[in-house]
């Protein structure tokens, strides 16, 4: 009888690949005790991680490109020793592992290779295949609700294009409420959840997804311009950013951010996130609202946005709100 497939076996075949050469079909099955039928399920179930593996005859298998394995060790060098690591290869979505975890081990953060139910803000999917991207999540948990909780997405934008400057990309925008883009598409994301007691105690996950080396075959159902760190450090003239710098950046960013917004709230980020504001001059609408429509005029000290109408000044705060450039 055939062992069951487990996790590990298609962890193996993945470091196999990783390089992005070409690999002998026949080899991979030797060395991973397989018949070909048996190594050709694995590959298959690798491409439904959303792997873009190619294949030709006499030649084998590979990656479309190289890819760099998520290491637990080295992301921990680079972030304060008290935020609990881990690094999980498939996740159905790090805000939810998070969700799910104790709130005793806070400050603590989930980064996985894979999502296999990735989300984006107001419920929608995020494309989220194995090793391409960034997906993680960081969780805190507060006495009381901090001042200015609403716009604790705009300071992580700033945190985010902080990380993303420092390891060489350039031209990062923040789109309100909770978007990262170059050259005006979209490089990455972020999405907040929290959970209150009746204490006062509140409990915040931070969710950021960042576009790294997706390939255009692992991106179906994107409806929206999107970029990737790859392509933005090409143009460039830039080397590939290592995840595994990348990923340390950032939670070394977000943690000491979460430390310290319960204190100083939005404040420190928002002149920062005015500079980098990408709909500040242009025509923007909300969906479904005639009356907000007009010129995007930044953010208050709450931080809402601005809208310049027929009408005058107009706030719009994000819940569930989508903000477009027209």
């Amino acid at each position: 009888m055939a062992r069951p497939l487990v996790e590990e076996d298609l962890l193996r075949l993945v470091d196999a690949l990783a390089p992005g050469e070409w690999q002998s079909g026949e080899a991979l099955a030797l060395a991973s005790g397989l018949t070909r039928a048996g190594l050709a399920k694995r590959v298959t179930h690798l491409r439904d991680w959303g792997l873009h593996i190619e294949s030709k005859f006499g030649q084998g298998y590979r990656l479309a490109r190289p890819l760099e394995r998520l290491d637990a060790d080295r992301i921990r060098a680079g972030v304060t020793p008290d935020l609990r690591i881990d690094v999980l290869p498939i996740a159905d979505s790090t805000n939810r592992v998070l969700m799910d975890a104790d709130p005793a081990a806070d400050p603590q953060a989930v980064i996985a290779e894979y999502q296999s139910a990735g989300r984006g803000r107001r419920g929608r999917d995020w494309r989220s295949p194995f090793g391409a991207n960034l997906y993680l999540s960081t969780a805190w948990t507060y006495p009381l609700w901090p001042h200015q909780l609403p716009a604790l997405s705009l300071a992580v934008g700033v945190i985010c294009a902080r990380a993303l400057h420092a390891a060489g990309v350039d031209g990062v925008r923040l789109k309100w409420p909770n978007d990262l883009l170059v050259q005006q598409r979209k490089l990455g994301g972020i999405l907040i959840e929290q959970r209150g007691e009746s204490s006062g105690l509140c409990r915040v996950i931070v969710g950021v997804g960042i576009n790294v080396s997706m390939h255009k075959s692992q991106a179906a159902g994107i409806d929206q311009p999107w970029i990737t760190v790859d392509e933005a450090m090409e143009l460039a003239g830039r080397p590939p950013v290592s995840r595994n710098l990348l990923a340390a950046e950032l939670l070394h960013g977000l943690h000491e951010c979460l430390a310290r917004y319960t204190v100083k709230g939005f404040e420190p980020y928002r002149e920062e996130w005015l500079a980098l504001d990408a709909l500040r001059g242009r025509e923007v609408h909300v969906p479904g609202d005639d009356k907000l429509r007009g010129i995007g005029q930044g953010i208050d000290a709450s931080g809402a946005f601005l809208i310049e109408t027929k009408a005058g000044l107009r706030p719009v705060h994000a819940g569930d709100v989508s903000l477009r450039a027209v």
